[in-house]
């Protein structure tokens, strides 16, 4: 059964979503753009830029959906009126 609260309405677009939608979006882009990295130098500690630099944004992704997780969340729990900690 579907939610009542929301049935029929449109979906909320609010600086939050926005923020955590780009906090999602950043990693795929910066991947998904191979030009942008497909060198070997610089080098760190010997490993080419390109793996290197793959393997930076694991850490960062990571971070980055946390945030968008925190955003959405702090977001559901004021629209169902509780508070904000």
């Amino acid at each position: 059964m579907p939610d009542q609260t929301s049935a029929g309405k449109p979906p909320v677009v609010t600086p939050s979503r926005v923020v955590a939608g780009i906090c999602l979006a950043l990693p795929l882009v910066a991947l998904l753009w191979v030009s942008s990295y497909a060198r070997l130098t610089p080098r760190f500690i010997g490993i080419p830029f390109f793996y290197w630099y793959q393997i930076a944004w694991v850490p960062i992704t990571a971070t980055l959906t946390f945030i968008a997780y925190v955003l959405v969340r702090r977001e559901e729990r004021i629209r169902r009126g509780g508070a904000v900690k």
